[in-house]
Parts: C-alpha cells; sequence; structure tokens
C-alpha cells in the first residue's frame, strides 16, 4: 500500500461545462417557441417558422459532434493522467 493519497481530478472541469452548453443549447433556443413563431423574413419562399427549424438541425448536429469530440478528448486526457501515476509528487 502506497503512502501518497490518490489525487482525484475534478468531475467538473471547463470543457464538461462547454460540452454541457453544447448539448443544451438547441434545447434552449426550441423551446423558446416566441423567438421563431412568425412567418417573416422568408427564406427562398420558406416561412422563418420552418426555415429556423431546420437550420437548428444542423447547428445541433455541429454542437454534438463538437460535444462528442470534446468528451473522447477529455476521456482521453482523464485516462492517460490515471495510468500515468495519476498523483504526482
Amino acid at each position: 500500500m502506497s503512502d501518497v493519497p490518490e489525487v482525484r481530478q475534478p468531475v467538473v472541469t471547463p470543457v464538461r461545462v462547454v460540452i454541457a452548453v453544447c448539448l443544451v443549447a438547441p434545447f434552449v433556443a426550441m423551446l423558446w417557441v416566441g423567438s421563431y413563431a412568425r412567418t417573416d423574413p422568408t427564406f427562398i419562399g420558406i416561412p422563418f417558422f420552418y426555415w429556423y427549424q431546420m437550420l437548428w438541425v444542423l447547428i445541433s448536429t455541429a454542437l454534438t459532434m463538437t460535444a462528442y469530440q470534446l468528451w473522447q478528448r477529455d476521456q482521453r486526457a482523464r485516462t492517460a493522467g490515471h495510468t500515468s501515476g495519476g498523483a504526482q509528487r
């Protein structure tokens, strides 16, 4: 048994906050109906209500991909920190 106490990494990190913001932003945008419940401006004849929602499909995809990439990077960093000894003197 080692005398060196185990150093635990914090659970809430800036990267995880960014991941949460990326995943919550589309929900907030779609739940705030007053911001897009109108017909003007139109885009190539499509009312604002419809093209705004379709735009959020693309934005949500990009944000989810970004969150996933950040999560993978965070997990690799945590695994590397844990296997390389974790506790440093």
